[in-house]
């Protein structure tokens, strides 16, 4: 644009050009930018020497190299290989309402997440981040509307995994080096097989072995037929994992640590608190009620919703409900047991400061000092900006609760 401008002004001439080098062609060509490139190469030297990138070749940019590039031209092509041995290549066929809970489960259910999630758009980009942030994962988003500042500080954050999770698109994400990703989720499904390739080829690195797992509605499955066809990869079909499966997951990392725990010994300080307890009550009793109050919140069946089962039910296609009530959001109110307040109280002053319909307030949790529920997505957004315009600059009442990692977790 910058180019275009000054061409028109007369501020700048291009008949003495002498290399002229056009990056990243292929995503000129998505940006709907082709006719300015065109533009600025028909103002160029017809003396220069040219060299066009691009990650894919489709017609259009073949074209492009025809009409502007000495007949004799060069095309160098490099072999591109799937990382087959080491990416382990996954499709999951959801409704569309459901891609964001499926994304959660996946998350949830791995050890140490660590991946890239494509979108299509930055819209989509923005939307996702926010939904993940909401969740409680460390979580930011990427995109061509991001500054470079911005750009350089998330991906300096996410090396470090200071976040575990980048939704970008694929703009963004060229030129992102960054190793031992566990996962790339295709959250939208890529336009091509050359973009399917240049996505999934960001994990199984170095010897180690990562996940690709795309995303399709059942409208999408011949565009991930083709795909399949023109790669010669092996994408099988799974089902997204189950509530009951990632409670399953996360009680045996809790059992495990706790054991390894046991093993290595603890802290006097603790030794003696357990001797306590031992003689004041049952002891199958005392560790149920522990486990009951350090990793209720974790695991809460109630953080997931359910999926439409594709497999059982393929007319149901066209379910339009928005992504945000795929989940609930567990929000944190600064009201607790000392302001003689109760479960039922908690309740009715939702209800009367937002609006909020009883029936979708969940999982009543009251302390000494505060409180926590838990509401869908897009009522728990209603919520907070009704109580953030009431606070008048002040610390809002209402918050979104923050979600740690399980303890005992390395």
């Amino acid at each position: 644009g910058r180019v275009m401008d000054h061409l028109r002004r007369g501020s700048l001439k291009l008949d003495k050009v002498s290399y002229f080098i056009l990056d990243e062609a292929d995503e000129m060509l998505n940006m709907g930018f082709i006719e300015d490139v065109e533009a600025i190469l028909d103002e160029a030297s017809r003396d220069k020497i040219t060299l066009l990138f691009s990650a894919t070749m489709p017609k259009r940019i073949k074209s492009l190299a025809e009409k502007y590039m000495n007949k004799n031209y060069v095309h160098i092509k490099t072999k591109t290989k799937l990382t087959v041995d080491l990416t382990d290549q996954i499709y999951f066929e959801v409704a569309q309402k459901d891609k964001f809970e499926a994304l959660s489960r996946i998350i949830d259910i791995e050890y140490d997440f660590y991946g890239l999630v494509f979108c299509r758009t930055k819209l989509g980009v923005d939307e996702l981040a926010g939904k993940l942030h909401d969740r409680g994962y460390n979580a930011e988003g990427l995109h061509g509307d991001i500054t470079q500042a911005q750009r350089e500080r998330i991906l300096g954050k996410f090396r470090k995994r200071q976040i575990t999770i980048l939704a970008a698109t694929d703009v963004a994400a060229r030129g992102i080096d960054v190793n031992n990703l566990t996962h790339v989720i295709n959250y939208s499904i890529p336009q091509n097989p050359e973009a399917y390739i240049h996505r999934i080829g960001r994990t199984g690195r170095a010897g180690k072995k990562g996940t690709a797992i795309t995303f399709i509605t059942p409208a999408e499955f011949r565009k991930l037929t083709f795909i399949k066809k023109i790669t010669e990869a092996d994408i099988r079909r799974k089902a997204v994992p189950n509530i009951n499966e990632i409670i399953n997951v996360r009680k045996k990392r809790i059992t495990d640590a706790i054991l390894a725990d046991a093993s290595a010994g603890v802290e006097k300080e603790f030794d003696k608190w357990a001797l306590q307890l031992i003689n004041q009550a049952d002891n199958k009793n005392i560790i149920a009620s522990i486990l009951k109050n350090a990793f209720s919140n974790v695991l809460d069946r109630n953080t997931y919703s359910e999926i439409t089962d594709m497999s059982k039910n393929k007319k149901n296609t066209r379910g339009k409900t928005a992504v945000e009530n795929a989940g609930k959001t567990r929000l944190f109110i600064a009201k607790g047991k000392k302001d003689r307040i109760t479960k039922r109280k908690i309740v009715d002053f939702i209800v009367h400061k937002a609006g909020t319909p009883a029936e979708l307030i969940e999982q009543v949790e009251l302390y000494e000092k505060f409180s926590f529920v838990t509401v869908p997505f897009a009522e728990a957004e209603i919520i907070l900006q009704k109580f953030k315009s009431e606070s008048k600059g002040k610390r809002s009442v209402v918050e979104k609760a923050k979600y740690g990692r399980i303890p005992f977790s390395k």
